[in-house]
């Protein structure tokens, strides 16, 4: 007879005799945080990828310290392979399987857009730690309780640093947009014309083209006969590439300034290292920004020597952190509880920033234009710019 005695005999013998410490208990004992992101399929995956990176980081940073409340902290990953079904049955899975406690994710806009209101419905926060959408937190910001909160760039405020610096940068104040004809590259241009118009200033030419199209030089030609010496593009990372090997092709270089999607790795695959250099584009946050931000740069590099994009990796650990903090404040992992911890947050240390007080009741952006840097392509790495133009910028510049 076999004297050792079965899992399933132990964890009936505790029940039996009111030992409630088997595994099974453990297990309910940890905390769950989801991750629901592209990390495989769109364009964008890579921003997905590293931020998977950077909320690894941060939750082994937590159970480095003890945990949270004395509990253990446990990543569920999903990849939502930027489609919108799948998107919405991880979240359906990682709530009502899972159990998780808050959701980090999504990459894609669109897919956040499909399924807000199923944590919404179900109380389970969630922060966006790469999605840009406006209407993300926007969308119940009117409701009893908001569950969805945002540690990125938003789509009007990197805008709105991105025209302040065309402004300044130019000579002759002839500014000129050029995006592309998606939802995307059309928000960009309407909210950059109202930016401007905040300026005193009328962009001399506002050009579209397809986001297929690899040869824009009769745009480009436009806004060089309207005397245009900054541009500003709605476009992601490879139509942006495509504008500037236009304008090698033309051998026209007037300032071109462009969306965070110029930090993903197309840019500089398609418009080549040297190329790439010539747009300056938004970040929350670069590997050079702060000590902080260069330790978990080394740190990742060491474990992920192809990480494509550090901010947002940056990201997504700034939006653990905010989340545990936030159940730490709420004494447990309560879905409304946790909410109006993240609403009345105190001081939380992360990568980007120390947050003081980074939400409230009216605002679910942990982020704003004040928080951004400019940064641009050297040597191959992402670099923050501190040149003479962005010294002269101030508070005031930063309209929106």
């Amino acid at each position: 007879m076999n004297t050792l005695i079965s899992r399933r005999a132990l964890g009936a013998l505790l029940v039996s005799t009111g030992m409630a410490l088997s595994l099974p208990a453990f297990a309910q004992n940890e905390i769950k945080i989801g991750y629901n992101a592209d990390q495989s399929a769109s364009g964008a995956a890579e921003l997905g990828l590293s931020g998977l990176y950077g909320f690894q980081a941060a939750i082994e940073d937590l159970n480095a310290q003890g945990g949270v409340l004395g509990r253990k902290v446990v990543g569920v990953v999903r990849d939502d392979a930027g489609a919108p079904p799948k998107s919405i049955q991880n979240m359906n899975e990682l709530i009502d399987n899972e159990k998780v406690a808050a959701v980090v994710g999504p990459t894609n806009s669109g897919n956040a857009l499909a399924w807000l209101h199923i944590p919404q419905q179900k109380k389970v926060p969630v922060v966006s730690h790469v999605a840009t959408a406006t209407d993300i937190t926007a969308r119940y910001a009117k409701e009893p309780q908001n569950y969805i909160f945002r540690v990125s760039m938003v789509d009007r405020e990197q805008l709105a640093l991105l025209a302040a610096y065309a402004v300044k940068a130019s000579k002759t104040k002839n500014v000129a947009i050029i995006a592309d004809t998606t939802g995307y590259g059309q928000a960009a241009t309407k909210d950059l014309q109202e930016i401007l118009a905040l300026h005193g200033i009328k962009p001399v030419g506002i050009e579209k083209f397809g986001p297929k199209d690899t040869d824009m030089t009769s745009q480009l030609a436009k806004l060089k006969a309207a005397g245009a010496d900054m541009i500003i593009t709605g476009s992601l990372a490879d139509a942006t590439a495509q504008v500037l090997k236009s304008m090698e092709k033309m051998d026209y270089y007037p300032g071109l300034l462009s969306t965070w999607g110029s930090i993903n790795t197309p840019l500089i695959n398609i418009a080549g290292p040297k190329l790439a250099e010539k747009t300056i584009f938004a970040a929350s946050t670069t590997e050079d920004a702060s000590d902080r931000a260069a330790a978990l740069h080394k740190r990742l590099m060491a474990k992920h020597p192809n990480m494509p994009a550090f901010v947002s990796a940056a990201q997504g650990y700034d939006a653990v952190m905010l989340i545990a903090a936030a159940i730490k404040q709420a004494g447990g992992t309560e879905g409304p509880k946790v909410q109006q911890a993240l609403e009345n947050l105190g001081a939380v240390q992360g990568i980007i920033k120390k947050y003081e007080k980074p939400f409230s009741k009216e605002q679910h952006e942990a982020l704003g234009v004040a928080d951004f840097h400019l940064a641009q392509w050297k040597d191959g790495r992402v670099v923050k710019l501190d040149d003479v133009v962005v010294k002269g910028l101030t508070t005031a510049d930063l309209k929106r």
